[in-house]
């Protein structure tokens, strides 16, 4: 997917002024990338173009960010999350409120990188590739930024296959054609 461009950033004070009309569209693209698996406690929230930008902009606006280095780091940090030519790339959000609980199963899910899956029409699995930088010794991290080398087709269903953690979900029509839409983005 091509990455967002600096021409493409407003500055944050004329973001502030747009935001009330830019924002709904941002969720509206969020909304139709957001699969949540099991019992709610994975959320994949696949990016696009219109993701990332939105986020530079919030973080630019939020952070009062106007050093034109630092707008760029921020589009470089956030252009990192797009997938390449036949990628998806993700947000995997592991949301476990009682922190007890969260310490125990994210040391418990280390090898969770090894156990996710996109799967295509054809029954396939297509493994995703995680960030190295995400997973340490001892455990994992809660927020993931993970890949799927899907190709040309956007998947049908995501899962994972830890033992203990066994799910599968089919993603909807609308789900499938917003991740169609960004594989055609490249």
């Amino acid at each position: 997917m091509k990455p967002v461009l600096r021409s493409e950033i407003l500055d944050y004070m004329t973001y502030g002024e747009r935001r009330e009309q830019l924002r709904p569209l941002a969720m509206q693209a969020k909304a139709a990338r957001r699969i949540v698996l099991g019992d709610g406690t994975l959320t994949f929230l696949f990016e696009n173009r219109d993701t990332v930008r939105y986020q530079v902009q919030e973080m630019m606006r939020t952070e009062r960010i106007v050093r034109e280095a630092d707008i760029e780091h921020e589009l470089s940090t956030y252009n990192e999350l797009l997938g390449g030519p036949g990628e998806l790339g993700c947000t995997l959000l592991i949301g476990i409120d009682e922190e007890a609980e969260r310490a125990v199963k994210l040391g418990e899910w280390k090898d969770l990188p090894q156990h996710v899956y996109a799967e295509r029409a054809d029954g396939s699995r297509v493994p995703a590739t995680f960030d190295s930088r995400q997973v340490g010794d001892e455990r994992l991290s809660s927020v993931q930024y993970l890949k799927f080398a899907v190709g040309s087709e956007a998947p049908v269903a995501l899962g994972v296959e830890l033992p203990g953690l066994e799910v599968h979900h089919a993603l909807t029509d609308e789900q499938r054609a917003a991740l169609q839409r960004d594989l055609a983005d490249d």
